[in-house]
């Protein structure tokens, strides 16, 4: 029987002439008996060959699935698009000409918001963790109610597909069209999504120059031209939980449904005498029942949720977050057990992978839109200029776990000159030009009024003149 074994893992591969059998120290590069069975899958597949499409094809519609079915999976994907975009970024231009700077923001911000910019840059984060991808197609559209028609259409991962029939074309990956360096040139789109009843008239496609295409996903290796759902490693997760919810859901509903079982505790002749089945009852309340003599009558104890469901929930639901690099509150919204210690921690981690994220959203979308869009309004409404104005992004801050403790460490640090007006209004995602501006109007509105300035020390008396100082003291000394 083991030489059968041996014979079954023996390697295919014709021997060397000069055999040399190297031994490794790493336990995990080892193969025992134990380990089989653990990595049978792993595999020595290329990036792109590991992602192929049948395998993201797959991934996308399990992705999907748990989503619309999971509220973890909901829950996970709506808080990542919600923390990140928020309700939008906001430029802000870093020219020496503040009016052509007001100029500039003002109208970027009016287009923003007549295509619904924010939405749609949610609707982006969404499908990157959901699908693993999204497209965005930057078109001309005459009914945007702006100057500049420039648009962004959303694209589902599955309507960008390469052809049926193969071909040799090493600079093409799933319809994607790539030079020698490397660098994408077209984008093969399907005229309509193949799981749409128009997808009858095949495979109709058309291309997209690269330079009007946004192609967003997350390579977790190099060599990556695709992408996978960020929940990936989560799936199988995401399905047991909702399997044991279920579970534990219905158990504890059937045995809810039992108000009282029949016993009897000295059955005739060692032996329990047959009872005929009974239909069930509708007990009501205040109501008296009769039983079967040598019978008695007992509620059923349901021990339903089981003690350690909580716990087990709660280390699923941690494993989960570190999948999506967010933390266990954030992803089931219990924060019973955080003091202003903990879940400060728990803030931080979870901010700065946002913080990481949307700097990934700055270089990769933003920029390429606003670079597109000051190239049709320069051509509307010619500036002088021609490249790009130097600037800079704002999002929405976030949620302070003690805001009046925070708010005196700001006050601290403006105090010692260890920051900036600008860099504190930053990460509340406020342009510090603009709050000053506010600031003085309100505090030469409140000085017209006669309001205290918070600040300032309002004398009740007028100052003393220096003439009158030098008298009082001549008149201590006499």
């Amino acid at each position: 029987m083991l030489k059968k074994l041996k014979s079954m893992f023996r390697s295919r591969t014709p021997p060397a002439e000069n055999p040399v059998r190297v031994i490794g120290r790493f336990d995990a590069a080892q193969t025992t008996r134990d380990n089989i069975r653990h990595w049978a899958m792993a595999d020595y597949l290329s990036a792109d060959q590991e992602a192929n499409p049948e395998i993201r094809k797959t991934l996308r519609m399990r992705s999907r699935y748990e989503v619309a079915n999971n509220s973890y999976a909901k829950g996970l994907v709506q808080m990542l698009a919600n923390d990140t975009i928020g309700t939008g970024p906001r430029i802000q231009l870093l020219t020496e000409n503040e009016h052509y700077n007001d100029e500039i923001e003002r109208e970027f911000m009016a287009w923003a918001e007549a295509i619904r910019l924010p939405q749609k840059l949610r609707m982006m984060r969404v499908a990157r963790c959901q699908d693993g991808e999204s497209f965005a197609a930057m078109v001309t559209n005459p009914k945007v109610n702006h100057p500049v028609k420039m648009d962004i259409q959303l694209l589902e991962a599955d309507r960008i597909a390469g052809e049926l029939q193969l071909k040799n074309d090493d600079n093409s990956v799933d319809g994607i069209t790539y030079d020698d360096w490397g660098n994408p040139v077209s984008y093969r789109v399907l005229k309509y999504h193949p799981g749409d009843e128009k997808f009858s008239t095949g495979w109709e496609a058309f291309h997209i120059p690269a330079e009007y295409m946004l192609h967003i996903f997350r390579a977790d290796r190099p060599g990556l031209h695709r992408g996978i759902p960020e929940l990936t490693a989560a799936l199988p997760l995401f399905a047991q939980l909702r399997r044991y919810n279920l579970a534990v859901l219905s158990a504890a509903e059937a045995a809810a449904d039992f108000a009282a079982i029949l016993y009897t505790d000295a059955p005739p002749d060692g032996e329990a005498e047959r009872v005929p089945p009974m239909d069930a009852l509708e007990l009501e309340r205040n109501m008296m029942l009769t039983v079967p003599a040598g019978w008695k009558m007992a509620q059923l104890d349901a021990k339903q949720p089981t003690a350690n469901h909580a716990e087990f929930v709660k280390i699923i639901l941690s494993e989960i977050a570190r999948c999506a690099v967010s933390t266990y509150g954030s992803v089931s919204g219990d924060f019973s057990g955080h003091n202003y210690a903990s879940g400060r921690l728990d803030n931080q981690l979870y901010h700065k992978s946002v913080l990481v994220d949307r700097a990934f959203w700055e270089s990769d979308v933003l920029n390429q839109i606003f670079s597109m869009w000051f190239r049709e309004y320069s051509l509307v409404n010619p500036t002088g200029e021609f490249r790009t104005p130097r600037h800079t992004w704002f999002w929405d801050g976030f949620v302070h776990v003690d805001p009046t403790k925070e708010a005196n460490a700001q006050q601290i640090r403006l105090a010692n000159h260890t920051t900036t007006l600008a860099a504190e209004c930053a990460k509340d995602g406020r342009d510090y030009m603009s709050v000053l501006r506010q600031r003085a109007k309100e505090i030469k509105l409140m000085r017209e009024y006669g309001i205290p300035v918070p600040g300032e020390q309002i004398a009740s008396q007028p100052a003393e003149s220096e003439e009158d100082s030098q008298q009082q003291e001549n008149e201590k000394d006499e």
